[in-house]
């Protein structure tokens, strides 16, 4: 089986560090599986930042032997991958991965961001195929809620802008700042590519729901989405 280095060649005898950040929330009986299938991928450098987690995630985590972090209380996603940021800038990382923890994201994207994001690009936003029959038809209005608010506020339109698979590179880390801690973070991301003017493509990228990641309490749903973009539009 093929298998990637965690640093990709980019010209001779330079190499760039790459770290894959997974926020988490609850997620222990799905954790280590999650971590292992982007392990068979060849990646190594993998941060986990467990959300103030009240079941096994963080020792399920630990387990496989990654970085983990760990908030004392939950505080949201935006939180975690704020944490995420400023542990993988101290790591001296020059890229970025970030994917879910309840395993509906594909690892074999993970390389497919990376190659689009070393071509010159400082984000890499992955894009769902919302016309597939298997992605729930609230998530696509939920999604096409929040892809006209981030217009409305930030005058971009993203086909996805609440993906959670997305790639980043040094610039992009250093000049990003999220404030709030929830799930605004996703569409407040958008705004910081545009305000600092920073080079973005879109891709599209596989999923796979589950009954597990569909039964979730704290999965978001279209009415936690419109909460979302109500409390952008009186925030920001």
């Amino acid at each position: 089986m093929l298998r990637y280095n965690t640093s990709i060649t980019m010209k001779p005898k330079k190499k760039i560090k790459i770290y894959i950040l997974i926020p988490a929330y609850n997620e222990g009986p799905v954790i280590a599986s999650v971590i292992q299938d982007v392990q068979k991928e060849g990646w190594k450098n993998i941060i986990i930042v467990d959300d103030g987690s009240t079941d096994s995630t963080y020792d399920e985590a630990k387990k496989t032997g990654v970085i983990v972090l760990r908030h004392s209380l939950n505080r949201g996603k935006g939180a975690a991958v704020k944490t995420g940021f400023e542990a993988a800038k101290k790591l001296h990382a020059e890229s970025i991965v970030t994917i879910d923890a309840d395993g509906q994201h594909n690892p074999k994207d993970i390389m497919r961001l990376l190659e689009v994001l070393h071509k010159g690009n400082d984000v890499v936003l992955g894009v769902r195929n919302f016309d597939e029959k298997h992605i729930p038809r609230l998530k696509v209005l939920g999604n096409y809620i929040g892809n006209f608010f981030t217009w409305m506020l930030y005058g971009v339109w993203v086909t996805d802008s609440q993906s959670g698979i997305r790639a980043y590179n040094r610039k992009a880390l250093n000049s990003i700042t999220i404030y709030n801690d929830r799930y605004e973070f996703e569409t407040e991301i958008v705004r910081e590519i545009s305000r600092n003017n920073l080079i973005w493509r879109e891709i599209p990228i596989t999923v796979r729901y589950t009954s597990y990641d569909q039964n979730k309490r704290n999965k978001q749903s279209l009415m936690s989405a419109i909460k979302t973009m109500l409390r952008l539009v009186m925030f920001d």
